[in-house]
């Protein structure tokens, strides 16, 4: 829940109150979640009606109605409240009982007791996280694990860094809709530092030209083994200088295949000759390929396990996603590396790594895209045999996600390249002069300010002129945040990351050179993200978008966030771009101040979470061919970042029907996955799907359908949540969501 309570109070601290045998849990302001106490609401009104006069009060009778009332409202709740709406409750509940002078005196209270607080909040919420005591942090970011001291040590840093940016960095009207769920402001735990969100790693110069890390140099790679080993430390130090995903190509790699096969050559030419043995080229090259074969593995396994185990200042695994495209080698020797190198990864996801137990499991990541072309998507093309190892690779692992090369040139001017991370996508480039390459690798983007369509629905009250003069004033508060994002970039100077802006990740800029260069003309991207799209046509017609009335209207307002962006990219020359926000722990932020703004409203607020941006509502029956084609139309729409995905039961015994989704994929949208099963009881070596379930206080919880296992430490479960995989479990929210999916196929 991420309403906390403050113990100090009327009505807010630690008692237990029990309701038909069942406690009710309350989380207080500093995150931590504690059982609610009637006896605490009766001694709080009970203060406020001792300061009117006594023709005013309450008797004591309807002093306990009060805190009854307080405590049905509870019961019926689904989600755990917060201190600000238990307050609200129990002002309703004496004004009800027509004690207004009582209502106003403990309103009164109320305000001085949260102008009190403004001085010591961040102090105690901290204390909550050293101590793991957040409810709200404890499943803030499923690849987090809030245990650990460096997590915590990030957790501790990002709290002092929003309470600055809330009292002293941001406009009054930014922070108080952001703390209203009317837009979300991501990753203000980052914005006191002057880092950006997410990036396409130039690698291939950070690699051909050498590059610097803790002041050390780092110079051409002379094997593919070593270039694999500098990728891995240049992931790691990239992770610690932006708060946001990254993205990597293998086609800057391939080119160090070669370098280690003619390295080979030469050694094994030299062993021949100093053992006497005639030589013999075609032996030789076959025993130097053997040897390049063995390198490529090792050189994969590197990859693989050095970016699962780093750990980067923030105290996770660096959010990295690997690019798998064919064509972006040059035809011939480069090519067929590549192929060799897409091929071992491959191979080595499918296989896993091992947990605690030694026994192989899905991790988190690399996350893994391969991209459809013309070479590799029929049965009999080139690289066909790559394909079906990547729909094996999906049926057991979940990855790799799959990129049409078809409609990406269609969206982006004839280009294909990687998103940023899980998601994101550069605008096209038109910078780069006329007859040059179109650059991407050492772009970036500034920053997401998301805003919450289905509130802007539920406060037009389904008048459509009033919900479009809404959708404009929401629309030009989220550019004035987007703005602040930019204008904290503004001035910074190279110095501040140098792996980034010096060293070749990003650029090569001078030291104390500002980097305000790299924010204008289209270089990197800022992103408006959006919410609830399925929730806001619900309000407004009583049909999913999917309803081939609605989907116009849909389709109307995506269309206006578009304009929206090019009217600001146009007046100010910075590449605004409309993404299809992931929504991690946020869709359950957004659904709780929903409920609380404005009741449960069936099919739009009365659900522990909202849509993640345009996709189908998880509880509509679609099959997964439809799905995919009708939220096709609204990648379109989504240019600065969009992916869909069909959820699946385990696939690794029908392949077939995963190529089949993967040939669908490349004719019909631009960017999509399969979510398949990928879990395992610690307790019972279980290793089909593990179970989400109520527990006897209505709490969700995972449990093992074979052994019975609750235990999350003693059992792997990984499901997609936000376009990358998640390992570490999640919020009420979002597991109340992924236990709602149906299958789509």
């Amino acid at each position: 829940m991420n309403i906390p309570v403050q113990p100090d109070a009327p009505g807010m601290t630690s008692l237990t109150y029990e309701h038909g045998g069942n406690a009710v849990n309350i989380i207080k302001r500093n995150g931590k979640e504690v059982e609610y106490d009637g006896s605490k609401i009766i001694a709080a009104v009970e203060k406020a009606n001792n300061e009117v006069s006594e023709k005013d009060q309450l008797l004591a009778s309807q002093i306990r109605v009060v805190e009854e009332k307080v405590a049905r409202k509870l019961k019926d709740l689904d989600h755990e409240a917060g201190v600000e709406e238990i307050q609200d409750y129990v002002i309703e509940s004496i004004q009800e009982e027509g004690a207004f002078h009582v209502a106003t005196i403990y309103t009164v209270y109320r305000y001085k007791r949260e102008l009190v607080r403004k001085s010591n909040t961040t102090d105690d919420k901290i204390l909550t996280l050293v101590e793991y005591d957040n409810e709200e942090v404890k499943e803030e970011n499923s690849n987090k694990n809030p245990m650990v001291v460096s997590v915590q040590r990030d957790y501790v840093a990002g709290e002092v860094s929003r309470d600055l940016t809330d009292r002293l960095l941001l406009p009054h009207d930014v922070v108080e809709a952001h703390k209203a769920g009317i837009i979300h402001f991501h990753d203000s735990d980052y914005y006191v530092q002057h880092m950006y969100n997410c990036c396409l790693v130039n690698l291939e110069d950070m690699l051909q030209n050498g590059t610097v890390i803790s002041d050390t140099m780092i110079e051409k790679p002379r094997s593919f083994l070593t270039a694999c080993n500098i990728a891995t430390q240049c992931i790691a130090q990239i992770a610690s200088s932006q708060y946001g995903g990254q993205s990597i190509s293998l086609a800057h790699l391939a080119p160090f295949v070669d370098i280690s096969r003619q390295k080979y050559r030469r050694i094994v030419k030299r062993e021949f000759e100093e053992n006497g043995i005639p030589l013999d080229l075609e032996k030789i090259d076959a025993i130097a390929e053997h040897r390049t074969a063995e390198e490529i593995k090792q050189g994969v396994q590197t990859i693989q396990y050095q970016v699962t185990t780093l750990m980067t200042t923030n105290g996770q695994a660096p959010f990295i996603t690997v690019f798998m495209y064919l064509d972006e080698a040059e035809e011939g020797q480069t090519r067929e590396d590549l192929a060799l190198v897409i091929e071992e990864m491959l191979k080595q996801r499918i296989l896993g790594v091992k947990n605690e137990k030694g026994v192989y499991i899905t991790p988190a990541f690399p996350k893994l895209i391969y991209v459809l072309d013309e070479d590799n998507i029929t049965e009999g093309s080139k690289y066909w045999n790559l394909t079906m190892l990547a729909a094996k690779c999906t049926a057991k692992r979940m990855v790799p996600d799959y990129i049409s090369a078809k409609k990406m040139r269609e969206y982006k001017n004839g280009d294909v390249y990687p998103c940023m991370g899980c998601r994101s996508f550069l605008t096209p480039d038109r910078f780069s002069p006329e007859g040059e390459k179109r650059k991407y690798y050492g772009r970036f983007n500034q920053g997401v300010v998301t805003i919450n369509l289905v509130d802007v629905a539920c406060s037009s009250n389904r008048d459509m002129d009033k919900f479009w003069q809404i959708l404009d004033e929401r629309l030009e508060l989220c550019h004035k945040a987007l703005r602040c994002r930019h204008e904290r970039l503004l001035g910074t100077t190279s110095d501040v990351a140098p792996i980034l802006w010096q060293y070749g990740a990003i650029s090569r800029l001078k030291k104390g050179e500002k980097i305000d260069k790299l924010l204008y003309g289209g270089y990197s991207t800022i992103s408006l993200g959006y919410a609830g799209l399925y929730e806001m046509c619900m309000y407004m017609t009583g049909k999913s978008h999917t309803d081939p009335d609605t989907k116009p209207f849909a389709l109307r307002v995506m269309q206006k966030l578009n304009d929206k962006c090019n009217e600001w990219k146009a007046a100010e020359n910075i590449d605004y771009s409309v993404y299809g926000t992931p929504l991690e722990s946020t869709t359950y932020k957004f659904s709780k101040v929903l409920q609380k703004r404005w009741g449960k409203i069936k099919d739009v607020t009365d659900h522990n979470y909202i849509t993640n941006s345009y996709h189908v509502n998880v509880r509509e029956k679609i099959d997964a061919f439809t799905k995919l084609k009708f939220e096709s139309d609204f990648q379109k729409l989504s240019p600065g970042g969009a992916i869909s995905y069909v959820e699946v039961p385990k696939m690794t015994d029908n392949i077939e029907a995963v190529l089949s989704v993967m040939k669908f994929i490349y004719e019909n949208i631009m960017y999509a996955e399969l979510n398949t099963k990928s879990d395992f009881c610690q307790c019972c070596g279980y290793d089909g799907e593990i179970q989400i379930v109520e527990d006897e206080n209505g709490k969700l919880v995972w449990e093992c359908p074979n052994c019975g296992n609750r235990d999350q430490n003693k059992m792997n479960v990984a499901r997609r949540t936000c376009g990358y995989i998640g390992t570490n479990f999640w919020n009420q929210g979002r597991t109340q969501e992924i236990r709602e999916r149906v299958l789509h196929l």
